[in-house]
């Protein structure tokens, strides 16, 4: 035991020694503990908080709501903005793109904004806490919890692959999300606000555009001589293939089958 003990404990500690020395400085990066624990505290909340909010009447969170999702309307349009100027500055290739570990400033810049974009995805996670104080229990399904769950483990491309060829997907789901947070803004100033919301459904039809536009991005990228990890590039595409799965399966229940149902009657 005491032998597996420490081959573990080398192989974490060099595995810590391997990381970018840019970021390893930043909060939240240098080890994959308190990432950890923040997924397990998130995880605990999911679990738990449906129960103990079982007698409780249900939070009126207008106010914050509002605030919170035009914020975030703001953070996604600003790291869009940067992941778009910064890989045309740096004249960023669409099919093969190696990180740059230099501390150009153009280098550094792309690294700054995958961080806030790591940053981000644990903002997120307030989403799910919103539903459960506001007792909207019908929309913490696998597919909410798994994507955000899934998606603070960005943490590792901070650590290891800040910019380069990542950058794509993250300006496609800024993008998205830019868009998905005006919705849920607009959508929480009041009811009298959906009669311009008409747009809900093609929410879902842009997620998986983006996802199909990745795919194609990382395939070009596996076909390409790249200095870019192929397995990053495979676990990637696995990951998107599930969420795939999953969106289509949201938008064949939520819209498809309720159509077809009317028809039907």
């Amino acid at each position: 035991m005491a032998s597996v003990y420490l081959r573990l404990r080398s192989f974490y500690n060099e595995m810590l020694e391997n990381g970018d020395k840019r970021t390893e400085v930043w909060p939240l990066v240098c080890s994959p503990v308190p990432v950890t624990l923040i997924l397990l505290m998130y995880l605990c909340v999911v679990q738990l908080g449906p129960r103990l909010m079982r007698h409780c009447t249900p939070f009126d969170l207008r106010p914050l709501l509002i605030v919170y999702n035009f914020s975030m309307v703001g953070l996604c349009a600003y790291m869009c903005y940067e992941f778009l100027v910064t890989s045309w500055l740096s004249d960023y290739s669409l099919i093969c793109q190696p990180v740059d570990y230099s501390r150009n400033p153009l280098a550094m810049r792309m690294a700054g904004v995958c961080w806030w974009y790591f940053v981000s995805k644990i903002i997120e996670l307030s989403d799910t806490v919103f539903i459960i104080l506001r007792k909207k229990n019908s929309h913490l399904t696998f597919l909410h919890v798994y994507h955000h769950s899934s998606m603070i483990y960005w943490w590792a491309l901070i650590k290891y692959l800040p910019g380069g060829q990542t950058f794509f997907n993250a300006l496609l789901n800024t993008l998205v999300h830019t868009v998905m947070y005006l919705y849920y803004g607009l959508a929480a100033i009041g009811p009298h606000m959906q009669k311009h919301l008409w747009w809900k459904r093609y929410l879902t039809n842009l997620q998986l555009a983006q996802f199909v536009m990745y795919l194609v991005h990382t395939t070009c990228n596996l076909t390409a001589e790249c200095d870019y990890p192929n397995s990053v590039n495979i676990a990637g595409m696995v990951y998107v293939i599930t969420l795939v799965i999953l969106f289509s399966n949201f938008y064949y229940q939520n819209y498809l089958s309720k159509k077809m149902s009317k028809h039907s009657v």
